[in-house]
């Protein structure tokens, strides 16, 4: 194999690539290939898997492997400057509508969706056809109303003929509810088969992704009035690969981008440098754009409401909803910290399948027996409970993924990047990061994860993904889990002692549900399969732990009663349901 090429310092990685023989692994191969067709449909390109001897050095006239981060941000804004986002009448002709806007140019791609109305996302073949459409448009006029002459691509389609049409296609916006998720989750044949499902159903969808792009194009136009060369991106769940359908959009307004900065001053002659105001703080300058940029959204920004500007924040931002797409935004600036996170996860997402599909399974137990929340407080958050689940997947023998620490050794010159003394410096290459060879199931990394919490020792310990290892603590915290890259910071210093032991004892009971004979394996009559919650359906029943004092370990007892008396409901409501359709 060719490692000479791929190694960049003399500080050996311990990650090497190992051939997967896959005689007699058909559950771990079926495994990946599920997870694998999943993704192709959310993130629109092709998910890294483990690396193989036979795929190095084969040229096949394509780029191997997915894309970078900064590729696929690049190519999602540019879809989003080509497009249009139009509200529609429920009953409009899907082939009317598209002939019609086809005469301002070829159509890439559309489709229509459901919020405060029906809306379609129109791409363009160039950004020329935009324009067309835009100069065709008129403003609106009403009698009792006053218009802000702000002119947007959000357009409204008017129906000036009579009768109707099939209602339009709407893609999914939102997640399946959780009991008819349970119910999905009982028809699989395997816990592997189970995990990819819940993936399925709850990761963004291509289509939204394009909208939360498409969202933030708009509000870049919106900016543009000031700062003509800025650019807004998205960070965060909505491109880091874990994102949920009905997550927030988080949003960065990158002022990085405006042309003239670093520029190198002559020695001799003549030379301009813009007149530009002078403030004490760069703390003080992203309030004062925010400040700005939060009355144009307000006063300006077709769709926008409920603007908050919370200036004052340790990160100052701009809240507001934006009815056309149902999002819930949040915008900042001066936030580069928190986008080289964002592109930390969507690497280690993109490096094994298994990664995404058990950080979807556990924040989905999680928010479901409300361990996480949406409102602020004592809860873990999102983001520690991926990092914990990266870390675990770090202390795999052999580990799944390799260590922060791995991916700063890796790194190239064009890698480098120190924010405000922080080093946020680790490979973006894919094809320098090297595997080593893990076979396990995502029913065994499922089940290991919750033992491996069951038995962490908080009281001592710190989790650290950088050094993929336990720490000491260095301060007094129920649960600490050190930041990536402000190594300094708790991200976990909100979670108070009764939570974290209710995180426990969860674990505690998960992991003994999945070893018991009776709720580990589809259930059936016959031959005949029901669908009685088994597997992964089961943890996300009603759970009996409730505020927990003491982090004591729960009898198995208890939990044995519980499966057995919710199972008797379930059956009890079945036969109940048989007899009315009868």
């Amino acid at each position: 194999m060719r490692f000479s090429s791929l190694a960049r310092t003399t500080m050996a990685s311990p990650f090497t690539v190992h051939r997967l023989h896959m005689r007699g692994r058909h559950r771990l191969v079926n495994c990946l290939n599920g997870v694998q067709r999943t993704f192709r449909r959310s993130a629109g390109t092709e998910p890294g898997a483990v690396q193989t001897e036979g795929t190095l050095g084969e040229d096949s006239g394509e780029k191997d492997g997915p894309k970078s981060f900064y590729e696929l941000m690049a190519d999602r804004q540019e879809q989003a400057e080509k497009s249009v986002l139009i509200s529609c009448q429920s009953r409009t002709s899907e082939k009317k509508f598209l002939n019609f806007l086809s005469k301002h140019g070829d159509i890439k791609k559309h489709f229509f969706y459901e919020s405060y109305g029906v809306y379609a996302v129109v791409e363009f073949a160039c950004r020329d056809n935009v324009v067309s459409l835009l100069e065709s448009a008129a403003i609106p006029s009403v009698s009792h109303e006053s218009m802000v002459p702000f002119k947007s691509r959000l357009l409204s389609l008017r129906n000036h003929s009579s009768g109707e049409s099939p209602s339009l296609p709407c893609q999914p916006q939102t997640t399946v509810p959780i009991n008819e998720l349970i119910q999905r989750l009982s028809r699989e044949q395997s816990v592997d088969e189970q995990i990819s499902s819940l993936t399925e159903a709850y990761q963004l969808t291509e289509e939204n992704s394009r909208l939360r792009f498409l969202v933030c194009s708009l509000l870049k136009d919106i900016a543009a009035a000031y700062f003509p060369e800025c650019t807004i991106k998205p960070f965060g769940s909505s491109v880091n690969g874990f994102g949920k359908l009905g997550c927030d959009l988080d949003m960065f307004l990158d002022l990085d981008t405006i042309s003239g900065k670093n520029l190198k001053t002559p020695k001799s002659g003549l030379s301009l440098e813009y007149q530009m105001k002078r403030t004490n703080s760069e703390r003080h300058v992203t309030q004062s754009i925010l400040s700005v940029i939060g009355e144009c959204v307000d006063h300006f920004g077709p769709g926008c409401v409920g603007v908050q500007k919370i200036l004052n924040a340790r990160c100052p931002l701009v809240r507001f909803a934006h009815q056309p797409s149902g999002f819930q935004c949040d915008l900042t600036a001066n936030n580069r910290v928190a986008m080289k996170s964002t592109e930390l996860l969507y690497l280690y997402g993109e490096l094994d399948p298994r990664v995404r599909s058990l950080v979807f399974t556990i924040r989905c137990w999680a928010r479901t027996h409300g361990i996480t929340s949406s409102i602020p407080g004592a809860w873990i958050s999102n983001f520690s409970l991926t990092v914990m689940v990266l870390f675990f997947l770090q202390k795999r023998s052999p580990p799944i993924i390799p260590t922060l620490d791995c991916l700063r050794d890796l790194a190239g010159p064009a890698d480098e990047s120190v924010i405000e003394g922080n080093d946020c410096t680790f490979v973006t290459d894919f094809s320098k990061i090297l595997l080593q060879s893990n076979t396990d199931t995502l029913e065994q990394l499922l089940t290991d994860f919750f033992e491996f919490y069951a038995t962490f020792p908080f009281s001592r310990m710190s989790i650290n993904i950088r050094k993929g290892k336990e720490q000491n603590k260095p301060e007094v915290a129920p649960l600490h889990i050190q930041n990536p890259f402000e190594t300094s910071l708790n991200v976990s210093k909100n979670v108070n002692s009764s939570q974290l032991d209710r995180f426990v004892a969860l674990c505690q009971e998960s992991a003994w549900l999945l070893q018991q004979s009776e709720t580990r394996t589809p259930t059936g009559v016959g031959g005949k399969r029901t669908t009685k919650p088994w597997g992964l359906a089961t943890l996300l029943l009603p759970s009996q732990v409730a505020g927990v004092k003491g982090r004591k370990k729960r009898k198995p007892h208890h939990a044995s009663e519980r499966i057995k008396s919710l199972l008797e409901s379930l059956k009890s409501k079945n036969d109940g349901q048989k007899n009315s359709d009868s």
